[in-house]
C-alpha cells in the first residue's frame, strides 16, 4: 500500500467493499468484507470473498471505508469505523475527487482527534486517521445515530438515510401509486421496493391483494420495509402473506404473480443506464402469470418501449406527467 501497511495477521475490516483486481491481488486470510448492496456483494462472493450485509462487531487494527454519495450515510460509516478500530488502529477511506473526496476527508478529520493524512492520485483521494485517534464522543454518538431507522411523511413510514428518496415520496412513485386501479388483486411483487412505499399503497388501495413480495437490492432498506408492511396491514385491518427479500431483480424473481409493480433504478453511478430498467421489465414478464399485469413508471425520455413490446403482447401508456410515464403491460410473451 506504499505509505500504509496491511495487517500481517489479516485482521482487516472493509466497509462497503467493492470487488476489483487490486482487492483480489492483495487478499489475506481473515479479511472481513461488508457490503449491503446485493449486486456488489454478489460480485465479491463470486471472487471468493465472504461478505456480510451488516456492519459486524469486534475490534480491528485497520478499518477501510468506501463512503457512499449520501453525506449523512457516509458520516455514519466513519463513526462506525472509528467505533470498531482498535486502540492503536487506523481508519482509511478512499473517495474519487468527482464524488466529494474533499468533503469526505473534512468530515473524517472533524470526527477524528488529530486530523487525517492524505494522498491524492489518479483523480482520487485516500485519507487516514493517526494511530489511536480518539473521536469526539458527542459527535461520534450523533453520527452513529444517523444510520438508525427514522420516520418520514409525518411519521407514516420508517426509512433510513441513504436509501433512494429516503426522506420523501419521489414524484415517479407517487404518480405510479395514483395510477394503480383499486381492482388489482392476488399475489403482488414490488421490484426495487426501497422502504416499501408502493407495496404499502397497494395494501391501502386494493382490497383484493392477498400476498405481497418486496424485492430490494439494498440490505439497509429491509428493516424499514418490514416495519412499513406491518404498519400498512394494521391500518388496513387485515393481514396478507408478505416477504421482504434482499435480492438482485436482474437475476429473476418468483413466478405466478398476478401483479408486478416497479419504479426501476435508471442510474449506474452518474450516467443513465437503461439496461437496469430493461432487466426489470424482463424479470416482470417472466414472473407474471399469463393473466397478470405489469405496472411501471419511468422517466419519459427513457426508451423502454422496444423491450416492453418484446416481453409483452399488450402495452399502453396510462399517464404522462411531470417528466414521467406510467406504463401498463399485459400478456407476457413466453
Amino acid at each position: 500500500m506504499g505509505e500504509l501497511e496491511l495487517p500481517a495477521d489479516g485482521n482487516l475490516l472493509i466497509l462497503r467493499a467493492r470487488d476489483g483486481f487490486a482487492l483480489r491481488e492483495r487478499r489475506r486470510p481473515g479479511w472481513i468484507l461488508q457490503q449491503s448492496f446485493k449486486p456488489a456483494a454478489d460480485a465479491l462472493a463470486r471472487s471468493g470473498f465472504t461478505v456480510l450485509p451488516e456492519v459486524p462487531e469486534g475490534r480491528f487494527p485497520v478499518v477501510m471505508v468506501l463512503p457512499t454519495r449520501q453525506r449523512e450515510e457516509s458520516r455514519a460509516l466513519f463513526a462506525q469505523a472509528l467505533s470498531l478500530v482498535g486502540n492503536d488502529g487506523i481508519v482509511v477511506a478512499s473517495v474519487p475527487n468527482a464524488e466529494g473526496a474533499k468533503t469526505a476527508e473534512a468530515d473524517l478529520a472533524r470526527l477524528a482527534d488529530g486530523g487525517v493524512a492524505c494522498l491524492s492520485k489518479h483523480k482520487c483521494r485516500v485519507f487516514w486517521t493517526a494511530p489511536g485517534s480518539t473521536p469526539d464522543g458527542a459527535l461520534l454518538a450523533e453520527w452513529l445515530a444517523l444510520d438508525a431507522p427514522s420516520r418520514t411523511l409525518d411519521g407514516r413510514f420508517a426509512t433510513r438515510r441513504g436509501l433512494f428518496a429516503w426522506d420523501r415520496v419521489d414524484t415517479a412513485s407517487a404518480l405510479l401509486a395514483d395510477a394503480l386501479p383499486a381492482t388489482l388483486a392476488g399475489r403482488v411483487a414490488d421490484l426495487g421496493a426501497g422502504f416499501g412505499y408502493l407495496a404499502c399503497e397497494l395494501l391501502a388501495r386494493c382490497d383484493g391483494v392477498t400476498a405481497v413480495d418486496l424485492y430490494e437490492a439494498e440490505g439497509r432498506a429491509l428493516e424499514p420495509a418490514r416495519a412499513n408492511l406491518d404498519a400498512a396491514m394494521a391500518r388496513a385491518g387485515r393481514t396478507v402473506a408478505a416477504s421482504v427479500r434482499w435480492h438482485d431483480v436482474t437475476h429473476g424473481i418468483d413466478t405466478g404473480y398476478d401483479v408486478v409493480v416497479a419504479n426501476p433504478p435508471f442510474h449506474q453511478g452518474r450516467a443513465d443506464d437503461p439496461s437496469l430498467g430493461r432487466a426489470f421489465i424482463a424479470a416482470a414478464a417472466a414472473g407474471l402469470a399469463g393473466h397478470g399485469s405489469f405496472w411501471m413508471v419511468a422517466n419519459r425520455h427513457l426508451a423502454y418501449e422496444s423491450t416492453l413490446d418484446t416481453c409483452f403482447a399488450n402495452v399502453r401508456t396510462v399517464v404522462e406527467r411531470d417528466g414521467f410515464k406510467v406504463v401498463q403491460a399485459r400478456e407476457p410473451r413466453r
